[in-house]
């Protein structure tokens, strides 16, 4: 029996906010990504590891806000828990390796592109392997071309935005970079729904329709947490707004003293004698009439 599906139950209410979790997660990952490159080797391991845990998080996030408008008309939804922490540990782990790769090879050639490719799959891992946890009355099929479709559009847009990451250019252009890590996920998850067909195995003796929030939301709310702490942390580090070192005035270089500074920097230094080298601006202004 051919179930009917309705993945837009609340309108444009829960895709519009799954693409914000989206958007939030992939930022705060992809700062966390750009911030690495500013320190010494100790502490980019610590980056690495907590934009990872941001952009899984926010990737799961991301579907299962989604997956509060899907509803199979004919068969009430469940959640199988192992499963569905599973697909979050998935995620992490996988946009872990990708954002590692990136973090240590640079943003640029065979590098980008093996961290973007991890990164997508990871993105789709963590979508079917959600939908895996699913449980109702029937099963899913999915048509592989619009599958392949879905893979496809993560690991384009995963690329771009790891590459956009990697460019260390400031605020707006992370971003920019976050927008197109938001569409990777929610482009993914929603070509993955299309690729989707429900079969049930007779009928059902309960009503079916969308889940209560009840049932999703105990699970949302670590991820929500930790994303909020994330971006706390995020917020109150200095060179993440800038994106880049702030250079420092040349008196307030650590290791030179202040007296050894002068105040113009296009003055020379004079000889040992006190006369000023000859050929400098100083040295003509100096030069009494009776000399010249």
């Amino acid at each position: 029996m051919q179930g009917t599906v309705d993945g837009f139950s609340y309108g444009a209410v829960t895709p519009l906010v799954a693409y914000l979790m989206a958007c939030l997660g992939g930022a705060l990952g992809l700062r966390c990504t750009t911030r690495s490159l500013l320190v010494t080797h100790s502490w980019r391991p610590a980056w690495l590891a907590l934009g990872s845990a941001a952009i899984g998080s926010g990737i799961w996030t991301m579907h299962f806000v989604a997956m509060m408008g899907f509803a199979i008309d004919e068969a009430p939804i469940h959640y199988d828990k192992p499963i569905t922490y599973a697909s979050l540990g998935l995620a992490i782990v996988m946009v872990g390796v990708g954002i590692f790769i990136v973090g240590y090879r640079g943003a640029t050639g065979t590098a980008l592109y093996t961290g973007g490719t991890i990164t997508g799959l990871g993105v789709a891992s963590m979508h079917y392997l959600g939908m895996a946890g699913v449980r109702f009355h029937g099963h899913f099929t999915y048509n592989t071309l619009t599958v392949a479709a879905s893979v496809v559009i993560a690991v384009v847009a995963a690329t771009a935005a790891l590459w956009a990451a990697g460019r260390v250019r400031g605020f707006m252009w992370s971003v920019g970079a976050s927008l197109v890590m938001g569409l990777a996920v929610s482009g993914m998850h929603y070509m993955g729904m299309a690729a989707l067909g429900v079969h049930l195995d007779g009928p059902s003796h309960a009503a079916g329709g969308v889940p209560e929030p009840s049932v999703l939301a105990p699970m949302l709310i670590g991820p929500l947490a930790f994303l909020l702490l994330a971006g706390v942390v995020v917020i109150f580090d200095p060179l993440m707004v800038m994106g880049r070192p702030v250079r420092m005035p040349v008196e307030e270089k650590p290791g030179v003293p202040a007296a050894s500074v002068t105040a113009h920097p296009d003055r020379r230094p004079a000889l040992h004698d006190g006369r000023l080298p000859v050929g400098t601006a100083e040295h003509h202004a100096s030069r009494t009439p009776q000399n010249r």
